[in-house]
């Protein structure tokens, strides 16, 4: 199996020395860097198969890098943030990064994370080279799983990454009401340690570029529950 090549962009030389050991140890070949700059630059030169990179960077921050590789890569991004605030999440993951890890963790968090990611493209790469080339409806609602677009009787909705993977994922398990642990679990890709709350925040999210731009309500409520994605209501405990 070709060894899978990963950089890593973070301040700290002594954390990044740890993981950088860890990571050899595991067979992984790792690059680092120290600053936003030299991180971004590295990953324009080579060709890694994902990143772990610090939110907090002298040069260019975290976000700011994952906003630029998005607009060529799909790679998958690990944050490492001592930042624990659900909105640091929402930013980092809405951003474009995959998933992200809280300082101080556990190399082995690390590492399950990044098996889960490789995972995750891996299916990702099997739907778009076969099965998953249909269109989704909902109503007025057409998602493009292929060309990563959506749009509602005609008109495009820019959402990010996270967003399209959501709204994939509800449209997909249509009238079926969807707990927070399962849209975690299938949409963030793993079993999540935190607040679930990350979840209600996307839906409102998707509900201001589509039920409220468009005055459809699409994406609704079940009490005490999660959420389900229908047409119409036909459940007085659905809202």
């Amino acid at each position: 199996m070709e060894q899978k090549h990963i950089l890593i962009v973070e301040d700290e030389k002594k954390l990044a020395r740890f993981i950088e050991l860890e990571l050899t140890h595991e067979g992984y070949i790792v690059d680092i860097a120290y600053d936003g700059v030299t991180g971004l630059t590295l990953f324009e030169s080579q060709k890694y198969d994902l990143v772990l990179l610090d939110l907090m960077l002298p040069g260019l921050s975290g976000i700011e890098i994952t906003r630029r590789i998005r607009k060529t890569s799909n790679i998958p991004i690990i944050m490492l943030t001592a930042r624990s605030e659900v909105i640091d999440k929402v930013t980092g993951l809405d951003s474009g990064a995959d998933d992200y890890v809280t300082k101080p963790f556990a190399i082995e968090e690390v590492l399950a994370r990044m098996r889960v990611a490789f995972k995750k493209q891996n299916l990702i790469g099997e739907q778009f080279g076969g099965a998953e080339k249909e269109t989704l409806r909902l109503g007025k609602l057409v998602i493009d799983p292929k060309a990563r677009s959506v749009k509602y009787d005609g008109n495009l909705i820019e959402l990010t990454k996270t967003e399209f993977e959501l709204l994939k994922y509800m449209v997909t398990n249509r009238d079926i009401v969807l707990t927070r642990e399962q849209i975690l679990n299938n949409v963030w890709g793993y079993d999540y340690f935190g607040e679930t709350n990350v979840v209600d925040v996307y839906i409102r999210y998707l509900r201001q570029k589509i039920d409220d731009r468009f005055s459809d309500k699409l994406i609704h409520t079940a009490r005490g529950v999660g959420y389900i994605a229908k047409k119409t209501e036909t459940d007085d405990n659905i809202q």
